[in-house]
């Protein structure tokens, strides 16, 4: 190896690698810089509540812009030697003549390869929307999937729900906490796929059940107005709900072989208590370890995971230097 080609390898190999910049992997890194190690975030820039103009209950951030927080975080990752890069990490690997867990290789959309001696997946997940004019349009604005997230913003507004499987009836139940005003469209769902219990509790909260396709939502003066079906009938409605399709981007922990569990909203890591996943030396943490985490979820899970990784890398380094002879004596100790 050439001097040049040493230097090049020995700035592109890191302690710890962040893949992915949202709450979860800024949280890890700024952990993970305050215990002076050496942390590189790879960036791609696509959170999932990038559609939404604030984020909600995060104490002491309620009402913050996502991209304020994110940027914040950013500058806060940089007071501490992180590095950050702009860029999508599209394979991983690990080292097969290496120690088990010790030596991993990411290889960037931008053709640079870095390693590290652990990983940090925070790829999140992707929601795809249901295929019905204006609501991609309008998702994060007045069309919306979280009554925590968004319910007091729109409290008492005319809501809608539409349905998308049976369990749309529990949507519709929880979003009537913030509204008495609240329409369930079925769309491509059968009335007699509900159960009588959530029809019976459809009813006492007052939840009105409209069976019929929806065809697509009426905007006026950059507003939603209504809720128009395919027969040609209007319904008038400001606040569409939604559960859009969770696809979590687990591709990279696939790759090294992680163990995935199904739930009823896609498949995600098996993980420990910390993140850390069925493969040494690799956690993960927000939307990548399971569709619950909201913003507040993800930046505890990314702390717990970096501390988890500082202990994690001590204690290797510790092993790695006992001596052979296990009868040694503590540091400290008189010699006789």
């Amino acid at each position: 190896m050439t001097e040049s080609n040493e230097k090049q390898y020995l700035d592109d190999t890191f302690d710890v690698i962040v893949i992915g910049g949202g709450s979860a992997g800024l949280s890890a890194a700024l952990t993970l810089g305050r215990a002076r190690r050496r942390t590189l975030v790879v960036d791609a820039g696509e959170p999932r509540n990038a559609p939404a103009a604030h984020m909600q209950g995060y104490l002491s951030r309620d009402g913050m812009s996502p991209a304020e927080f994110l940027a914040v975080g950013r500058e806060e990752i940089a007071a501490y030697g992180v590095e950050l890069v702009r860029d999508r990490a599209v394979s991983v690997s690990e080292n097969a003549g290496g120690t088990k867990g010790e030596d991993f290789a990411v290889e960037l959309a931008g053709g640079r390869t870095v390693r590290a001696r652990r990983l940090v997946v925070t790829t999140g997940l992707k929601d795809e929307l249901p295929a019905v004019p204006g609501v991609a349009e309008r998702f994060g604005r007045d069309v919306l999937h979280c009554p925590f997230c968004h319910g007091w913003e729109v409290r008492d507004e005319r809501f809608g729900v539409l349905a998308s499987g049976p369990t749309s009836a529990h949507q519709a139940l929880m979003v009537s906490g913030w509204s008495d005003d609240v329409t369930l469209f079925l769309h491509h769902v059968n009335e007699s796929e509900l159960s009588d219990q959530d029809l019976r509790r459809l009813a006492a909260a007052g939840v009105k059940v409209v069976p019929g396709e929806v065809a697509e939502l009426v905007v006026e003066d950059d507003r939603v107005t209504g809720v128009r079906l395919a027969d040609g009938s209007a319904h008038a409605r400001s606040v569409l709900f939604v559960a859009p399709r969770a696809v979590p981007r687990t591709g990279l922990l696939e790759q090294l072989g992680a163990e995935l569990t199904e739930t009823p909203f896609g498949s995600y890591p098996v993980v420990d208590a910390t993140g850390l996943t069925s493969v040494p030396g690799v956690w993960t943490a927000g939307n990548a370890r399971g569709f619950g985490e909201q913003v507040v979820h993800a930046a505890s899970g990314g702390y717990r995971a970096a501390t988890a990784i500082v202990g994690d890398l001590i204690m290797s380094d510790l092993d790695v230097s006992l001596p052979d002879d296990q009868d040694a004596s503590l540091p400290g100790d008189d010699q006789v």
